[in-house]
């Protein structure tokens, strides 16, 4: 059983999927959908794209740049680099850094808080990094500094965590958030401090709602296979997780893993040194979800690879370009909301595609021709304070130049 991601309409969603031997053939089959994949990024299931990601090229890449890593595009087989992004508090880019492609994510942090702090005179800094990032020795760095940071933290892996500050009984603090489509997302949140540790316990109700009902789906595939026979559930890890063996061949549900995993139901924890309120904190940690939202569009929208530069200062040229890009991206986003246009960006790219001009000649004259704008068009260009040219308009005759 493993994770897939699958692309429908502008959302990338996450599949749990096993091999199946059907005819002689092996095929995936779907066991669950996890959900739109900046959602389940922010539960902590997958490994989180945010602040930095991987982009690979075709051929050797640069001399400095080009190496081969943990591929975040799924391409072991490329040279890669690593793009890191920095966003000011409002989520405009502010700049972008670049290492060689076998560097770890953790390792990248406090060069580049030092060197915003020297580049842009920054007198406050608050770090805020999923738990793929940091380390114990990067918090002792951190707090050295003097540095403010909001951090994931392994809830799963955590003793202190998952003993202690899960179960503590302080009631959370709800927050509703309205969301573009109009729905509402239901969060929840609490502070548990444990000496001088300061812990954010954070709940999405509504993930925490199809956890359940994932679970219960999985559990009942479980019995269904039990009741094959136990062969069944061999080489099948994600059954593995809720069996326990009742004898040397024979395994059962155990129910107390069932009832340990329906403890993190939608939940995820953060450590953060800062003074701000549990939901204030929660809110602070959400805002990567819109520098991987920012990646996804760098790599698909933006169309950032494929890449085919051979140099180290092509690359990074090219690079550069979609961040101006992502910043002339942002811009427009605030403009829009300024004059609350809600739109999606394959919207926006398809009715400005269709938004052209043509130059045709009719009974000795030149016309300029420009087609009727469709879907959001017309609104964009209101919000920018552009005045679009009128559909028809005339042109001179241009004059034959003599011969030389």
């Amino acid at each position: 059983m493993f994770a897939r991601d699958k692309r429908i309409g502008p959302y990338t969603y996450v599949y749990l999927v096993e091999n199946v031997r059907e005819e002689g053939r092996t095929k995936q089959r779907i066991i669950a959908n996890l959900g739109r994949k900046e959602v389940v990024v922010a539960r902590g299931d997958l490994d989180r794209l945010a602040r930095s990601t991987s982009l690979s090229f075709e051929g050797r890449g640069g001399a400095e740049l080009g190496r081969r890593g943990h591929s975040k595009d799924n391409r072991p087989d490329l040279h890669q680099m690593i793009v890191g992004l920095v966003m000011d508090q409002d989520g405009r880019p502010l700049c972008c850094e670049l290492w060689p492609g076998n560097t770890a994510d953790v390792t990248t942090l406090l060069p580049v808080v030092d060197r915003l702090r020297a580049r842009f005179s920054v007198g406050r800094i608050c770090v805020v990094a999923d738990r793929g990032m940091i380390s114990a020795q990067s918090i002792a760095a951190l707090e050295e500094r003097k540095l403010e940071y909001v951090l994931g933290v392994r809830e799963r892996s955590s003793a202190e965590v998952r003993n202690t500050v899960i179960d503590d009984q302080t009631p959370f603090v709800p927050l509703v958030v309205p969301r573009v489509s109009g729905e509402l997302t239901e969060l929840e949140a609490k502070q548990v401090k444990i000496g001088n540790r300061r812990y954010i316990v954070c709940r999405n109700l509504a993930e925490a709602r199809r956890d359940a009902a994932q679970r219960g789906a999985i559990l009942d595939g479980l019995r269904a296979k039990l009741a094959q026979g136990d062969k069944a559930l061999v080489g099948n890890s994600g059954f593995r997780r809720y069996l326990k063996t009742v004898s040397a061949k024979h395994f059962a549900v155990d129910e107390t893993r069932v009832a340990e995993d329906a403890r993190f139901d939608g939940l995820y924890v953060l450590r953060t040194n800062t003074k701000l309120t549990p939901l204030q904190v929660m809110l602070r940690y959400r805002d990567l979800l819109r520098v991987e939202q920012l990646f996804r569009q760098a790599k698909a929208v933006l169309a950032t690879r494929p890449i085919y530069h051979s140099s180290d200062m092509a690359i990074r040229g090219h690079v550069f370009c979609s961040f101006l890009a992502l910043l002339l991206v942002k811009e427009l986003e605030d403009r829009l909301h300024r004059h609350n246009i809600a739109a999606e960006w394959d919207d926006i790219l398809r009715d400005l595609d269709r938004l052209q001009e043509i130059e045709l000649e009719q009974d000795g004259k030149r016309f300029l021709l420009r087609t009727p704008t469709t879907g959001v068009a017309g609104k964009l260009f209101q919000a920018v304070g552009v005045a679009l040219p009128p559909n028809l308009r005339e042109l001179p005759l241009s004059t034959p130049q003599p011969a030389a």
